[in-house]
């Protein structure tokens, strides 16, 4: 759950078309359409890929909310990348700083951008990012892209081209920040602008104002941890049904609600569509055409995955450490906390094995090892 915004200063590409030249270098091939780029999903749902940096491959993850590309501290040293001036930028879990190196010559699938600028965030946790270079709106603005998330491909269009049908929402840049919008109804109530973030692994993410005005009845709040590139942030959680895009109607969603002046709010957003609800359809994103396509996939959508715990946890080589404890859980009923390290699960070591209990049936009894000797046991129970 790991959701990427950073909107510094930015001029939106042209449109391109096949073949033609923008003026701040982007290239779309003849062959673009035919150019699949195979991808998979990292652990917290950005879509990773291959691209092509001056030559040379580097892991990549496509990440719509971005106003500007970026690379990783590492990757930048690395690959030499020269880097000038410094300025604040604001990005979900608080405020960055960022350098600015030449963009050089990057090529993903049919696209190509020659120049352009790439920013270094001074931030924290860049281990989490999962990919070398986030690549941005600034990139993506120019263009229409088509993401199969059913068979893990997606390619990159010129404005305008439909190729497939599906339930359509509205879709433009914001003036602002350049990145993809649309709006998305709660019961009655429209919300807008809602930020389109493939690079958002959550559902959907809404401002402390747009949930209110919403009036939504029957909601059980909890709370949930999350990453952004500014660090990590807390935020209040649930699982309703009401939303509807592109006059489709929801199945069950779960909905992130920041606290009072979080980055929905600073960035001008009702809040953000995210990976975690885009995965149910193949999607076409086209703010050129004033579009966004939604065609549901193949095999209907799981059921939300719930924590039964209340436990959200890290693994630590030979232990996991729990990050978060989710209010109104068993865990924080029966006075779990932050750092508590746990070493064994009914018995077995916790190291190199999935999860799966922390999300487990209600009424199972969980006994679980402390790594100092201890031994505390946990109902599991559904509490949101």
């Amino acid at each position: 759950m790991l959701g990427f915004l950073l909107p510094l200063a930015f001029a939106s590409a042209p449109p391109v078309s096949n073949g033609e030249e923008a003026k701040d270098g982007i290239t779309l091939a003849s062959d673009s359409e035919a150019r699949w780029i195979a991808f998979d999903l990292t652990p917290s749902n950005q879509i990773r890929f291959e691209a092509v940096l001056n030559g040379r491959p580097v892991r990549a993850v496509l990440d719509t909310g971005l106003t500007n590309t970026l690379a990783t501290q590492d990757f930048a040293a690395r690959a030499r990348l020269a880097t000038g001036r410094r300025q604040p930028a604001l990005a979900i879990g608080g405020g960055v700083e960022v350098a600015w190196a030449p963009g050089g010559t990057l090529v993903i699938g049919g696209l190509t951008r020659r120049g352009g600028r790439i920013a270094i965030p001074d931030a924290p946790g860049q281990d989490r990012f999962g990919a070398d270079l986030l690549i941005g709106s600034d990139v993506l603005g120019c263009c229409a892209l088509d993401i199969d998330y059913a068979v893990r491909r997606f390619r990159i269009l010129p404005s305008g081209r439909m190729p497939f049908t599906g339930a359509t929402a509205p879709l433009a840049l914001q003036r602002n920040t350049g990145v993809p919008v649309t709006e998305i109804h709660l019961g009655g109530t429209r919300l807008r602008p809602m930020i389109v973030d493939t690079g958002d692994g959550a559902s959907v993410t809404l401002s402390k104002a747009a949930w209110t005005s919403a009036n939504y009845r029957g909601a059980t709040l909890t709370t949930t941890l999350g990453w952004g590139i500014g660090g990590a942030l807390v935020s209040e959680a649930a699982v309703i049904t009401g939303f509807t895009l592109g006059g489709n109607i929801l199945s069950e969603t779960e909905v992130r609600i920041e606290g009072e002046g979080g980055y929905s709010t600073a960035a001008g957003a009702a809040g953000r569509i995210g990976t975690g609800l885009l995965l149910r359809y193949r999607v076409l994103l086209d703010p050129r055409a004033g579009r966004m396509v939604l065609q549901p996939a193949p095999n209907p959508a799981p059921p939300v995955l719930r924590s039964t715990s209340g436990l959200l946890l890290g693994a630590g080589g030979t232990h996991l450490r729990v990050l978060h404890v989710m209010r109104g859980s068993p865990a924080a009923e029966s006075g779990w906390r932050e750092g508590e390290a746990i070493c064994s699960a009914d018995g077995l070591p916790v190291a190199g094995r999935p999860i799966e209990w922390s999300a487990g049936a209600p009424g199972r009894v969980v006994a679980l090892g402390m790594c100092d000797g201890t031994e505390r046991r946990l109902t599991l129970r559904k509490f949101y």
